[in-house]
C-alpha cells in the first residue's frame, strides 16, 4: 500500500496463526520449545497433528482514522485478526505491529467480573482498556447514560443478558481514549434500536478521527461503516 509509515497504525505482515483441534496439548515442553526456535519452510512441517491454520500468510496496513471490515464466512480467521491485533494471542509466524492503544469489543462479557456490579465493572474494564481512575470517574454518568443500564447498574453482571452485556461493553468502549476501536459482530445482539445507536455512534468516532476494524456477517452494515473491505476464505485473503 501507499501510506507513509507514521501513517499506519495497524500493521501486519506475512502472518499465520495455527490452532489444534484437540482440547488438551499432549506435546512436551521440549517440542514446544523447539518449535519456537526452529524455522521451517512449509505448512505440512509446521503442522502437528490435529494442526490447522486459522490464518495463512495475511497482510494488511490500516491507516490512522480509517475504517476496514472483514468479511466472510464462519472459520474465515476475521475474529483471529482481530485477537491478534488486540494481544489476545500471538501469530505462529510473521508480526503485527500497533502504533496506540486497542479497545478491543471482541467477545461478550470480556473483562467483566461476573461477581461485580455493572458500576464496579465500569472501572475494572476501564482499567483495562488503558483508563485512569480520573478518566473513568470523569466518564462514568455518561458511559452508564448511554448504555441505558441506569436501574441495573448495581446489579452483578453476572444476571445481565448478553444484550446487557453489550450495552455496558459497547458504552465503556466508546468512553476510552485508545486510538483503534475493534467490533466482532457485537452489534448483531441486542435489540434494534440500540444497534442503530451503535451504528450511529460508530460514524461519529470515524468523523473524529478514530480508527476501526468491524468484523461482520452483514455486507451492507460493513458497506455503511467501513472505507474498505477484506474479504477472506479459510484463513486468506481473497479481495
Amino acid at each position: 500500500m501507499s501510506y507513509s509509515n507514521n501513517n499506519i497504525i495497524v500493521r501486519i505482515e506475512h502472518v499465520w496463526k495455527k490452532y489444534s483441534k484437540d482440547a488438551i496439548f499432549h506435546r512436551s515442553l521440549r517440542e514446544d520449545m523447539l518449535n519456537l526456535v526452529k524455522k521451517r519452510n512449509t505448512q505440512k512441517q509446521e503442522l502437528y497433528r490435529n494442526e490447522f491454520w486459522a490464518l495463512k500468510d495475511i497482510s494488511m496496513n490500516i491507516k490512522k482514522g480509517e475504517s476496514v471490515g472483514l468479511f466472510g464466512p464462519n472459520g474465515a480467521g476475521k475474529s483471529t485478526i482481530l485477537k491478534l491485533i488486540a494481544n489476545v494471542t500471538y501469530p505462529t509466524r510473521g508480526t503485527i505491529k500497533v502504533n496506540g492503544r486497542v479497545a478491543p469489543l471482541i467477545e461478550i462479557g470480556a473483562g467483566f467480573h461476573p461477581d461485580l456490579s455493572g458500576k464496579e465493572n465500569i472501572y475494572v474494564n476501564g482499567a483495562i482498556l488503558g483508563m485512569t481512575i480520573g478518566e473513568i470517574r470523569e466518564k462514568l454518568s455518561s458511559i452508564i447514560e448511554f448504555s441505558e443500564l441506569e436501574e441495573f447498574i448495581h446489579m452483578p453482571v453476572k444476571k445481565y443478558s448478553s444484550g446487557m452485556y453489550l450495552r455496558l461493553g459497547f458504552s465503556i468502549a466508546i468512553h476510552s481514549s485508545a486510538d483503534v476501536l475493534l467490533v466482532d459482530e457485537i452489534l448483531a445482539v441486542g435489540d434494534e434500536a440500540f444497534k442503530a445507536k451503535c451504528i450511529d455512534k460508530i460514524r461519529k468516532l470515524k468523523k473524529e478521527g478514530k480508527t476501526i476494524v468491524i468484523v461482520s456477517h452483514d455486507k451492507h452494515l460493513l458497506e455503511q461503516l467501513t472505507e474498505r473491505i477484506y474479504y477472506l476464505h479459510r484463513g486468506e485473503i481473497l479481495a
